[in-house]
């Protein structure tokens, strides 16, 4: 696979950045593309490695020896044939994925590891590029009809794979918009809409019917889908937001992450106004939770013009290197410094919010925090222990609260009268994906939890062929063995 020494004759190379300066002042894409010789040369430090350990890294399953070693011969054609073949959409995964492919490569021992996520999006790219990509409808209907409920990438997944196997596909969409988080969670300067809707157009084209504004449980009912469809697949995701039970949590000026970046997408796609969105300008922005979330809020705020950035995260400072209780090839949790870490914010660990403070209108004006600490036990769980004489006071104009989802909102699980496990999941084993309610499957993060865009993506493929086998009594669609897939 590749050059068998171009790991020895090349270093790892991504993508540049455009300078700060200049990519904070708009919501555009911001990485330059690299020219087609250093591409292939990135390939080519794909190994021989006997057992590519990638696959198991990816919930995908993807072919990733096999597209690299296409891409480092200069066949960008048959390597996007072979993406395609396990992966839906590389587009949004090249961009959003964090990559636990790279961190099972066998490269990564010793050295750094093959670029396979930039490797990805530019197969995409060229074949968007080159018009490889076309509708591709069925050549038979079966007559079966399908509601995907939620239209995020899990929904959108097993709507190409049902129709894909010739039933009538109709996705339904709350939003105004298609696409779910992708749309209205990410920031467009992570994944500009028009990559959505380029891939929208073709889903449209072979045949896949979208409703918006269509919100089953309130102006749909359950009843008028179980009426007209042969089987319903629910995959709307995780939405439930994590609360911070503290005094002040009511003040104006606390937010949910996901209110504040919703809105800035809806303004940044012309939905809504200027006036009537949240806003970080000329603001003290504390940013509450250290994730990809969390991230995105800060990225923001900066392109609003925040006034001052920081960032609480409640965990232990992680360290840059790996963990020794997670060896290769395992996933690990180590130090992530995004593109937006880098366009300026103070970040904290160890920091628990204790208070919200406020002025007598009733508007934030603070917050008050104390450094902890995690204490460890065998056998039992972390207990998190305030250190004393560490309370301190920050100015704050608006918070964000980016603490995660504790699971599906309840709407659909109680009219459907759905079992979920002890997490307040939809309870559905990968055996079948068919909840308790016969016909009635779901998949993604309503499923396993909150998780990645790779996974949401594999649990629309896997819960499309026990859909296609439900309704036809066997199914021709691929099928990843559940035993290889990785616990990400």
């Amino acid at each position: 696979m590749g050059k068998t020494t171009g790991f020895l004759e090349f270093e790892r190379q991504v993508e540049q950045y455009e300078t700060v300066e200049n990519r904070v002042s708009n919501y555009k894409e911001f990485t330059i593309p690299m020219d087609e010789k250093a591409l292939k040369n990135q390939g080519a430090r794909c190994m021989d490695c006997g057992i590519p350990f990638c696959h198991s890294g990816c919930p995908l399953g993807n072919l990733i020896p096999d597209f690299n070693d296409n891409v480092y011969k200069g066949k960008w054609k048959e390597a996007a044939k072979i993406l395609h073949s396990t992966n839906n959409f590389p587009e949004f995964t090249g961009r959003l994925c964090p990559a636990p492919c790279e961190e099972a490569c066998v490269l990564g021992i010793n050295e750094d590891p093959v670029t396979i996520e930039n490797i990805e999006k530019n197969i995409v790219e060229t074949a968007f590029k080159e018009g490889w990509i076309t509708a591709q409808p069925p050549l038979v209907r079966t007559g079966k009809s399908v509601a995907v409920v939620g239209s995020g990438p899990s929904g959108l997944a097993a709507a190409q794979q049902l129709n894909r196997a010739g039933h009538l596909v109709t996705v339904f969409e709350r939003d105004a918009k298609v696409g779910g988080l992708l749309r209205y969670g990410i920031p467009d300067f992570k994944l500009e809409k028009k990559i959505i809707d380029r891939r929208l157009s073709v889903l449209k084209e072979e045949g896949i019917v979208f409703k918006t504004k269509a919100h089953i449980g309130k102006n749909i009912s359950v009843e008028t889908l179980k009426e007209n469809f042969d089987a319903i697949v629910l995959c709307g995701g995780s939405t439930s937001r994590r609360e911070i039970p503290i005094k002040g949590a009511h003040l104006k000026g606390v937010h949910q992450a996901m209110e504040f970046l919703k809105q800035n997408n809806e303004r940044v796609d012309g939905m809504t106004d200027f006036e009537n969105v949240l806003t970080a300008k000329d603001k003290h922005v504390i940013v509450i939770g250290g994730g990809d979330t969390g991230s995105d809020c800060i990225g923001t705020s900066n392109r609003h013009g925040a006034k001052s950035v920081t960032n609480f995260e409640i965990l232990s400072k992680p360290t840059t290197g790996r963990p020794a209780n997670q060896p290769w090839p395992y996933w690990p949790m180590r130090l992530k410094t995004s593109s937006s870490h880098k366009e300026g914010v103070e970040r904290f660990f160890s920091i628990s919010t204790k208070e919200f403070l406020g002025d007598k209108d009733g508007n934030l004006t603070g917050i008050i925090t104390a450094e902890v600490e995690w204490i460890f036990k065998d056998g039992e769980r972390p207990q998190l222990k305030e250190l004393p004489n560490t309370e301190k006071q920050w100015d704050c104009d608006l918070a964000l609260l980016a603490l995660g989802f504790t699971g599906p909102e309840r709407t659909l699980i109680d009219q459907l009268g759905l079992e979920t496990d002890f997490r307040t999941n939809v309870n559905a084993s990968t055996k079948n994906y068919m909840t308790n309610n016969p016909g009635i499957f779901v998949a993604g993060d309503m499923r396993r939890g909150q998780s990645l865009i790779v996974w949401a993506i594999s649990e629309g493929r896997q819960a499309a062929y026990h859909v296609d086998s439900y309704l036809m009594g066997k199914s021709n669609l691929p099928l990843k063995d559940d035993n290889d897939l990785p616990r990400v």
